[in-house]
């Protein structure tokens, strides 16, 4: 008897749910760790599909959309997928150029048509990159998609990734040419509604083209939404909004970051984490997407956007504090 009263009480340790004072505890542990990051804005932990931690740091509001700079690739990557779910776009194989119409200009570099939609979505056009020491003269041009498609070749289509947001941008603008409405309307329609967020308007170019990978806000509760879409293969309750294994091919090694050296594939790169495989989406200043699906674990970081970047090293530190902090308090 008295054996079995000690099995029973080490079953019951087991299955009874951590303490109020338990999750205050590691909440508080988290929340003295970020404070430390001074440049952290929010901090958002999704756990098993419940939201477990929400930090407004600075007072912006959870709920208020802010600039997610390059995180927006990511973003435009979904739109990519539903698109093509929707029969806008034949796949990722097809072409860019059939997807523009009349917005491939006749001085266009000989072999663009060589580049696809894949191509663009992993940052492997094979052109001279917009960004970096190009941005400026890209977005001081008359004409953004021109631009981008006379670029010289600096690789073969599908070659090195050469991160460009000028590519990205070519995708925004297939999704205008091609289903007829502007990235900011299917944005809203596909995303929007279904995931109950808000999309507010972005820049254009000079044509009115939404820019695409670059300056879209959302609220870092709604950032966190399309984590869980993805962590979620794309379901959201009896509705499947991407292709059947839009989400795998979105995260499979296509290409690595010449900056952290980090494998990219369609909009997201890829960063394990106490031993279990994690993807991210990233932008300038700190701005942060990461999922892991082993754990079911969705954390979103907003950061100052504002010059000078942190880079690198400040992506360290995030990292390491959902590795350190964030992954053994929702697992305990």
């Amino acid at each position: 008897m008295q054996r079995f009263s000690y099995w029973l009480f080490a079953l019951l340790l087991l299955v009874t749910p951590p303490s109020h004072s338990e999750t205050a505890d590691w909440q508080a542990e988290v929340s003295r760790e970020a404070a430390n990051l001074k440049r952290l804005h929010s901090l958002i932990v999704v756990h098993e599909g419940q939201e477990v931690l929400a930090l407004d740091l600075k007072s912006a509001g959870l709920d208020t959309p802010t600039n997610i700079k390059s995180l927006s690739k990511t973003v435009l990557a979904a739109l990519v997928g539903i698109g093509i779910e929707k029969g806008v776009f034949e796949g990722t194989n097809q072409p860019v150029i059939e997807t523009l119409g009349d917005r491939v200009p006749a001085s266009a570099t000989k072999g663009v048509d060589r580049i696809t939609l894949g191509h663009l979505l992993s940052l492997q056009a094979g052109l001279q990159r917009t960004s970096g020491r190009y941005y400026g003269t890209w977005v001081n041009s008359d004409n953004w998609v021109h631009h981008v498609l006379t670029r010289p070749f600096v690789d073969e289509p599908g070659g090195r990734m050469l991160y460009s947001t000028g590519s990205s941008h070519l995708l925004s603008a297939a999704l205008t040419e091609s289903a007829g409405r502007s990235t900011l309307d299917l944005a809203r329609e596909w995303l929007g509604e279904p995931l109950n967020i808000t999309i507010p308007a972005w820049g254009r170019d000079p044509q009115g083209i939404y820019f695409g990978g670059n300056n879209m806000a959302l609220s870092p509760r709604d950032l966190a939404k399309i984590g869980e879409l993805y962590r979620n293969e794309g379901r959201l309750g009896d509705r499947r909004l991407f292709p059947e294994n839009w989400v795998r091919e979105s995260w499979i090694e296509r290409g690595r970051s010449a900056y952290t050296d980090d494998p990219y594939g369609y909009g997201w790169f890829q960063q394990p984490l106490a031993g279990e495989m994690g993807y991210y989406g990233r932008g300038y200043g700190g701005q942060v997407l990461y999922v892991m699906p082993a754990r079911k674990l969705t954390v979103v970081m907003t950061s100052d956007p504002t010059p000078p970047s942190p880079g690198s090293a400040f992506l360290r530190r995030q990292f390491q504090l959902i590795e350190e902090h964030i992954i053994p308090a929702v697992e305990n």
